[in-house]
């Protein structure tokens, strides 16, 4: 601990630039230790811009950061995040790709690796097609499972105790409803490939927080 408090550490310098961020967080041990470390990273000259350690993820700490690089000069070309939500009004007035892979996790969640139904069998099969389709082939297949499965999705149950209505097929809908959500932020490295936007987060996950955590 003593060698940790005397070391200095070395005075980054910063050239304004135009810059590719993808901005992600990281906890050491568990989230209720509140011991974390948010990253801006340029993937144009694979530098970590600029970082803070951070007890809770919030949208207040990415507007930090985001505010301190536009007063030091930089021009932000575009934004990877990893879906949080918030982060679509912090990053606005840029284009914002969305992780595909934390798209896959959140859908992985909902309806678990080895789907069972015909219906969510079907979403994943689309869903690992993501890399390699785009925003219209995307939307088409997304269109067509939807009318498809319309009325499963709709299929509403009651719970006798307290009276209240559900989905019965609550976390298909919430798969369903979290890809048509992030739908318009999925493709954006597609749409703008002269700025080399990365389609997931993974320049800082395996690059960088990896090795942070070794």
């Amino acid at each position: 601990m003593n060698q940790i408090n005397l070391y200095t550490t070395p005075t980054k310098i910063l050239k304004p630039r135009e810059v590719t961020i993808v901005a992600d967080a990281t906890f050491f041990g568990k989230r209720k230790d509140k011991f974390g470390v948010l990253i801006f990273k340029d993937v144009i000259q694979n530098e970590i811009l600029i970082w803070k350690l951070i007890s809770k993820e919030t949208v207040v700490e990415y507007n930090y950061l985001l505010n301190k690089l536009l007063v030091l000069g930089f021009t932000i070309n575009a934004v990877t995040v990893d879906g949080k939500k918030g982060l679509n009004k912090v990053f606005k007035d840029y284009p914002i790709q969305m992780c595909q892979f934390h798209q896959k996790m959140i859908i992985k969640r909902y309806i678990t690796h080895h789907p069972k139904l015909e219906a969510s069998i079907e979403l994943k099969r689309i869903c690992t097609r993501l890399k390699y389709s785009n925003e219209i082939r995307f939307t088409k297949a997304l269109d067509i499972w939807y009318i498809k499965y319309k009325d499963f999705l709709n299929e509403e149950s009651i719970n006798w105790n307290t009276g209240e209505i559900t989905f019965t097929h609550k976390r298909l809908v919430s798969a369903y409803k979290s890809l048509r959500t992030n739908l318009p932020y999925l493709f954006t490295y597609k749409s703008f490939k002269n700025l080399s936007i990365p389609n997931t987060t993974n320049n800082v996950d395996g690059g960088v927080f990896s090795h942070l955590k070794n």
